[in-house]
C-alpha cells in the first residue's frame, strides 16, 4: 500500500535487526520510533497470543526518567493517583493529564529508589511534559530519556517461557511489579506486564548495544513452547477493551470518560496537575463514556484512520474511535465514545466507509 521513508528522525529500536531477520513486514511509528506491526501471518500472531508465546519489541515504550532529592514529589505532581504506599520494586498504571483534565498518557510508573522512578510512556512526549513542570515548581530533578527498551513476551506460557530463562521466581510477581536482574551479563528488569490481557512479561532492556543478543535467548529459551514474533494485536486489545491513548482519545477525553476513574484518587494534594479539574468532572459527571459496539455484516470492513460518526435515531452522539474483525466473535467490533445520553442496547448507525452501517451499543470489554 505504502511505505515509511527511513529518516534519522525515526528511530529504530535495539531489536530493529533481529525483527528484520523474523521476517517484519510492516511496521508504525511510535514515539519517533519503528514498531512493528506485523510478521506475514496474522492469523498465527493471533492465535499465538492467544494460545501459546509471542516475543514483542516494545522499546517503542520510551522511558521518563525522573531522578534526584524531589524525584518523588514530581513524580506525585505529574499522575493523579496516590503514590504513597508505592515502594520500590511495585509498577503502577497511571492517567497522566494536563491542567484541564484531559488525558495526555497512560503510562505504567515503575518505583525503582525512593528517589528513582520511570514513566513508560504511550505515544506522546512527556519527556517534554516532565522538564516543564519541574523547572515551573523548581524541583530538585534530573529528568532524562534513558538506555531502557522493553520486550514483551505474551501469552499463556509466557510465565513458562520466562521462568525457563530467569528461574522460578518470576513465577511470585505480582501483577505490574518488577525486579532487576541480569541474563548473561546483559542488566534487565523483569516486569508482570504487557498490552494483552492474555498474560505475560516485559523485559526490560538496559544496554541497547545488546538487544539482538536478548531477543535470540529470549528465542532459545521458547522454542520448546513454539514461541515466535508478533507485536501488540489490534484485534485482541479491542476484544479486551484495552484503551490506546491517542488512537481512543482526543485531547479533551478525561480518565472519567474511558473507564480510567478507578486510576484518578480525588484526594492527592491540589498541587497534582489537573486534580482541580479532575475534582469538578467527578462531581458534575463525564459528558461522554466508552462503550463497545458490534456492528452487522458477515466480513471484515476496511480499517480507516479517521473515527467514524456514530447517529442514534439520525443524531450524531459520538465517533466509532477503532474498528477491527473479531475472529472470535466473527463480527466487526469497536470502541463508541459516545454521549452519556446513548447506552448499551441501543441500536445505531456508523458512518464508515462511505457507508451507513448497523450497529448495537454494547458493555466492555466484549470478552
Amino acid at each position: 500500500m505504502f511505505s515509511i521513508t527511513p529518516s534519522t528522525r525515526i528511530r529504530s529500536s535495539p531489536f530493529f535487526d533481529a525483527t528484520v531477520a523474523e521476517g517484519v513486514t510492516s511496521f508504525t511509528v511510535y514515539n519517533r520510533m519503528l514498531m512493528p506491526t506485523g510478521f506475514g501471518d496474522p492469523e498465527a500472531e493471533y492465535r499465538r497470543l492467544l494460545e501459546g508465546v509471542a516475543l514483542w519489541d516494545v522499546a517503542v515504550e520510551r522511558q521518563v526518567q525522573i531522578a534526584g532529592p524531589d524525584a518523588a514529589r514530581l513524580t506525585q505532581i505529574l499522575v493523579p493517583r496516590d503514590l504513597r504506599k508505592c515502594v520500590v520494586g511495585q509498577g503502577r498504571y497511571v492517567a497522566m493529564c494536563n491542567h484541564a483534565g484531559s488525558l495526555i498518557n497512560d503510562p505504567i510508573l515503575l518505583k525503582l529508589a525512593d528517589d528513582r522512578y520511570w514513566l513508560s510512556i504511550a505515544d506522546s512526549d512527556m519527556l517534554f511534559w516532565a522538564r516543564a513542570i519541574a523547572a515551573e515548581r523548581g524541583l530538585d530533578v534530573a529528568i532524562s530519556e534513558p538506555d531502557v527498551s522493553p520486550l514483551a513476551v505474551q501469552g499463556p506460557l509466557a510465565e513458562d517461557v520466562v521462568a525457563a530463562l530467569f528461574g522460578d521466581w518470576v513465577r511470585d510477581l505480582r501483577y505490574f511489579w518488577f525486579r532487576e536482574t541480569e541474563i548473561a551479563g546483559i542488566p534487565v528488569a523483569v516486569a508482570r506486564s504487557g498490552w494483552s490481557k492474555q498474560g505475560g512479561f516485559e523485559i526490560y532492556l538496559m544496554d541497547g548495544a545488546r538487544g539482538s543478543e536478548l531477543w535470540h535467548l529470549v528465542r532459545e529459551a521458547g522454542r520448546p513452547w513454539d514461541i515466535g514474533p508478533g507485536n501488540p494485536n489490534a484485534v485482541e486489545r479491542i476484544e479486551s477493551g484495552l484503551l490506546s491513548w491517542g488512537g481512543d482519545t482526543d485531547d479533551r477525553t478525561n480518565p472519567f470518560e474511558v473507564r480510567l476513574g478507578r486510576f484518578v484518587d480525588l484526594d492527592v494534594p491540589d498541587e497534582v496537575v489537573g486534580i482541580a479539574a479532575l475534582r469538578r468532572i467527578a462531581a458534575e459527571g463525564p459528558v461522554r463514556h466508552q462503550l463497545g459496539a458490534v456492528l452487522e455484516g458477515e466480513a471484515p470492513l476496511q480499517p480507516t484512520v479517521l473515527w467514524s460518526d456514530i447517529e442514534l435515531d439520525g443524531r450524531k452522539v459520538g465517533d466509532l474511535t477503532n474498528c477491527a474483525w473479531s475472529r472470535r466473535l466473527g463480527r466487526n467490533i469497536g470502541f463508541a465514545l459516545v454521549s452519556v445520553s446513548a447506552k448499551p442496547g441501543d441500536p445505531v448507525e456508523v458512518l464508515i466507509g462511505g457507508r451507513r452501517v448497523p450497529a448495537a451499543l454494547v458493555e466492555l470489554p466484549f470478552l
